[in-house]
Parts: structure tokens; C-alpha cells; sequence
């Protein structure tokens, strides 16, 4: 249990937000959500004490455990796998350190063995004996297989030591566990099994994510920074953007009656709970959600983008046809071999690899800037492209302030027109003037989509189009893709936006690939589809 009372934080004059009073309680999973800058990753760094707060203080049930995702992911290179994992469970490795150093004595007293006996005590107490097998299931489970667990962190690569952080941080069950972005870098598979095992997870956790599905599948309540507070709602992140929306919604209609407002909430209310008693997750969200007081549901303070896409012509018959390509990477692992696909009207598909290379070789291939090792594709005389790659960061090395950068890609440059664009991707008033070279990570995004925007292209591809986005601007994405009438080709590693964007998934792989119209949802939880899967790789 974590308890915060009167929490405060300011920057000089800013106050970042300031009277926060709350309980995070055992069996219960928050989601931490906020624009950018609002400071989700500044009130996890308070909980667990990397930053001080300004007023107020937090404190842990007595004798509670605390466990945090770490981010740096150099700090453990010179340890090897299965005792990283290990050194999460700060007292169990101090106990295994002093047992050690007490056997190895030469001198081995009475007083050491009276010591030693004591420790052995403790170490029983919290599972030591099992520790090593409970930590190498966690890791097999995250998909770090048994033959890297003695290697050491430094010869593995960035994703698998993504996975090994991750298992440190729920190693021996703490009784309050802090996972700021977990899902980044992970997998779809990996994703999964971490959903899972959350769900079953019966201590505190508090997640910051950008992964929809994944805070729907996890968390029994949402915690927003907004209006420069800190609130606790009960249900998914689902639940409260819904509540949110319908809050603005009624907001911009002054002459509704009061009671309207408040019958229409309350059958909104009923209708979510009974989709929430079919959740996965704890049954105890169906009544956390009837129990929860309308005049809690306020519409956000926060700005969604306006993305629309509007192709200027209807793709023809013939959209796109692939034979037998073939590609190696740089490093002479082959990527993927025998890859055949014909595209057809509508179709909005998602390319999934195990290696995300793949995907990205093949984007290159289609889009003519990499030569395949084999094979052949055709484009559509009627087709148009847009292309959002995976690495974009030379189109911003340049002085060029917002509005000069966007003109180079469009056949009308006045101020009005561009200013336009930029507007809908929230960049207002003096704010077109900022140099492109001093983007953030989220705004080099937006500036990419308004390119894409400009184009009106009938097809778009997409190489994890949600990286460096916030949740305002995944979900705008997300609902301009699902209304968009020309063809999509996509990779991603968010859940939602493929579920409901996608109707058609082709898995690419060494041993050749997997083609099936259906949604993502039934794709992942088909048996006979695993099996294949299995087979692929």
C-alpha cells in the first residue's frame, strides 16, 4: 500500500501539481496518464524517492517491499542474467552476499556460525531456496531462453535487456511494484504474457503506458494529471476517455437539461459496466464503476490533433502485388524469404515479424529505397503513397523553422495553407517558427503526419507509426485510420490500433510467412494460428 498526503511539486514558479491525497491499495492496478510534460514520469520518481517533492510526503505499509522498472539499461552489464534478476530482491541479495562471505572465511568462527544460521533462517523465510528457479521462469516467460541466463547483460541485445529489467523488477512479487513504460521495446508476444501476469497480480502496481490495450487489460483505475491535479478514477483508460469525451460533449451543449446530462451518463456508466464484468481483469471493477459518482466525470483539459486524411482518387483494382522477395540484413541474418502478396481493395494490413528488421526491410523494399535479395512488386498506376518510416531524424538536421520544413514538401507554400496543417498538429501562434533541429521526439511525429496530411495519398505505409506519441495523439491517429478509405500497410506494436485498424495480418519470417484476413484479436488466441507461428521461426 502506498499512501501520498498533501503531495506538491514545483519548478521555480511552476507548479507542476500540488495537494495530492491518495491511497494505492493491494490488488488494485493504476494507470498514470497525462499529456506531455504533466509529469507522470515526476510523480513516479516522487513515489519511490529519485526525486524529492516540494510538500507533502509518501509513505509504504510497514515492512512493504518496493520494486521499480529500471530505464538505464547499461547499469547491470557486468552481471550476468539470472543474477540481475536476483539482485531485484534487494534483501534476498544481501543475504546471499553475507552467506557467501561468511562460508569462504578461512577462519570460520562460532559467532560466524551462529550468523550464518540466522541468515539461513531469513533466506527460507523469503523463498531463497527457490529464487533461482522462480527467476529463471520469469525469464523463459518473457522470452529469454535458458541458454542466455548465464550470459553476461552486456552481450545481450537492447530488447532482451528490456525483458531482463522487466523480470528484475517483478522478481520475488514485491508488495509495490512502479513500471514507468514497461511495454517499450517488447514484443507483441512478451506484451501478452505481461498482461497476464498483472492481471493475476495481487499487490500495488502503478504503470505509466502509452499501450491502450495494455491499460485496459491491467488497471482497475486511472490516475490523471490534469488541470495541474492529481484524480483517481475507478475502471480502464478505455472507460475514462469515453467519460471524458461524452463530459465534453455535454459540456458544448449548454442548452441540455440537467437531468438529460445526468441520465445519459448514468446508462453510459451501466453500459460500460457490463462490458467491464467480462474483462480478464478483477471482476471488482464492475462495481467500482456503477459505485462512481457522475459529477466525478469531467471532460479534459487536454488537445487532440486534428489528422485527416482525404486521398485525392479512389485506388483502382490493382493495388499492390508481391512475388518471392527475399532480404538479408546487413549482418547476414536473413530476414525473410518466399514473401507473395497480392493486395486487394479496403485491405488495411499489418506485417508482423518476430525480428522487427523484417518489417522495416520490407517497407524500404515497397517503397523503392533498398533492392530486395529477390523477387519482384508492382504498384497500381492509380496509386499515390505516403511513407512513415522508422528513421526520420535527417529530415529534421536542418535550421529550417516549422513552416520552411513543411513547405519543401508541398506544391503550395503560403503562410495560410501551411499554418493550416500545423494547426491541426497543435502547433500554434509563434510556435511555426521553431527550428525543426530542436524537436521533441512526439512533435518530430506530428510534423510527419502533417507531411503525410499534404500529400493526400491513397496509400499509407507505416513503420510503428505510434513511437513518440502521447495517448492524445495515438487515439486522433488511431481514429482518422480507422475511417481512412484508401490501403494501409502497417507495422506497429500497439494492440488496439491493429485491432481496430486491420483486417488482414500477413506474418513474415525466414521460413516464409502467414497470410490471414481476420482481426488481430482472433489471430493471437487461435491455437492451430500458434502452432504455424511456432513453425515460422
Amino acid at each position: 500500500m502506498i499512501t501520498v498526503s498533501n503531495l506538491g511539486i514545483q519548478f521555480g514558479k511552476r507548479i507542476l501539481f500540488q495537494d495530492v491525497n491518495m491511497v494505492f491499495t493491494p490488488g488494485n492496478c493504476y494507470g498514470i496518464i497525462g499529456a506531455n510534460g504533466a509529469g507522470k514520469s515526476t510523480f513516479l520518481k516522487m513515489l519511490y524517492g529519485e526525486m524529492d517533492n516540494t510538500t507533502g510526503s509518501v509513505t509504504f505499509g510497514p515492512g512493504e517491499r518496493l520494486s521499480v522498472l529500471k530505464q538505464n539499461h547499461a547499469e547491470f552489464d557486468a552481471f550476468s542474467v539470472l543474477t540481475t534478476v536476483l539482485m531485484g530482491h534487494a534483501r534476498l541479495w544481501e543475504i546471499m552476499n553475507e552467506k557467501d562471505s561468511l562460508y569462504a572465511k578461512p577462519d570460520f568462527s562460532e559467532a560466524d556460525g551462529n550468523r550464518a544460521s540466522e541468515l539461513e533462517e531469513q533466506f527460507a523465510a523469503i523463498d531463497g531456496w527457490n529464487a533461482e528457479s522462480n527467476a529463471a521462469s520469469l525469464l523463459s516467460g518473457l522470452g529469454i531462453k535458458e541458454d542466455l541466463h548465464g550470459k553476461q547483460m552486456s552481450d545481450l541485445n537492447g530488447r532482451d535487456k528490456v525483458k531482463v529489467l522487466l523480470a528484475q523488477a517483478l522478481f520475488g512479487k514485491p508488495d509495490n511494484l512502479l513500471l514507468d513504460e514497461p511495454t517499450n521495446d517488447l514484443d507483441l508476444e512478451t506484451v501478452n504474457w505481461l498482461e497476464g501476469y498483472l492481471a493475476n497480480f495481487d499487490n500495488t502496481v502503478l504503470v505509466v503506458s502509452h499501450d491502450r490495450h495494455f491499460l485496459d487489460s491491467i488497471c482497475t483505475h486511472i490516475v490523471d494529471i490534469d488541470f495541474g491535479r492529481v484524480q483517481q478514477f475507478p475502471g480502464n483508460y478505455s472507460f475514462w476517455y469515453e467519460s471524458s469525451q461524452l463530459a465534453l460533449r455535454q459540456q458544448m451543449t449548454q442548452n441540455k437539461k440537467a437531468e438529460d446530462r445526468k441520465k445519459e451518463l448514468q446508462e453510459f456508466i451501466a453500459r460500460f459496466s457490463a462490458n467491464a464484468s467480462k474483462s480478464k481483469q478483477t471482476t471488482s471493477r464492475k462495481k467500482m464503476i456503477e459505485k462512481l459518482n457522475i459529477e466525478e466525470i469531467k471532460a479534459s483539459t487536454r488537445k487532440y490533433p486534428g489528422i485527416i486524411f482525404t486521398p485525392d482518387r479512389e485506388p483502382g483494382n490493382t493495388i499492390l502485388e508481391v512475388k518471392d522477395l527475399a532480404k538479408t540484413a546487413d549482418d547476414g541474418t536473413l530476414l525473410f524469404k518466399n514473401i507473395s502478396f497480392t493486395m486487394q481493395k479496403e485491405d488495411k494490413v499489418i506485417f508482423l515479424s518476430r525480428d522487427t528488421r523484417a518489417m522495416t526491410a520490407l517497407f524500404e523494399i515497397i517503397k523503392g529505397h533498398d533492392t530486395p535479395d529477390s523477387g519482384t512488386y508492382e504498384w497500381g498506376q492509380t496509386i499515390t503513397k505516403v511513407y512513415l518510416p522508422l528513421e526520420y531524424e535527417k529530415l529534421f538536421q536542418t535550421e529550417l523553422n516549422l513552416m520552411d520544413w513543411l513547405g519543401q514538401f508541398s506544391s503550395d507554400t503560403t503562410e495560410n495553407y501551411l499554418r493550416g496543417f500545423l494547426g491541426k498538429m497543435l502547433f500554434s501562434g509563434e510556435e511555426i517558427f521553431k527550428k525543426a533541429n530542436v524537436l521533441s521526439g512526439g512533435e518530430k511525429v506530428r510534423c510527419m503526419i502533417a507531411r503525410m496530411m499534404i500529400r493526400n495519398a491513397n496509400v499509407m505505409m507505416l513503420d510503428t507509426p505510434t513511437n513518440h506519441l502521447d495517448l492524445e495523439s495515438i487515439q486522433a491517429f488511431n481514429n482518422t485510420l480507422m475511417k481512412f478509405k484508401g490501403n494501409i500497410l502497417m507495422s506497429s506494436h500497439d494492440h488496439a490500433f491493429i485491432q481496430t485498424v486491420c483486417n488482414r495480418i500477413i506474418e513474415i519470417s525466414p521460413k516464409g510467412m502467414i497470410d490471414k484476413r481476420m482481426e488481430y484479436d482472433d489471430y493471437v488466441t487461435d491455437d492451430r494460428i500458434r502452432e504455424q507461428r511456432n513453425r515460422l521461426y
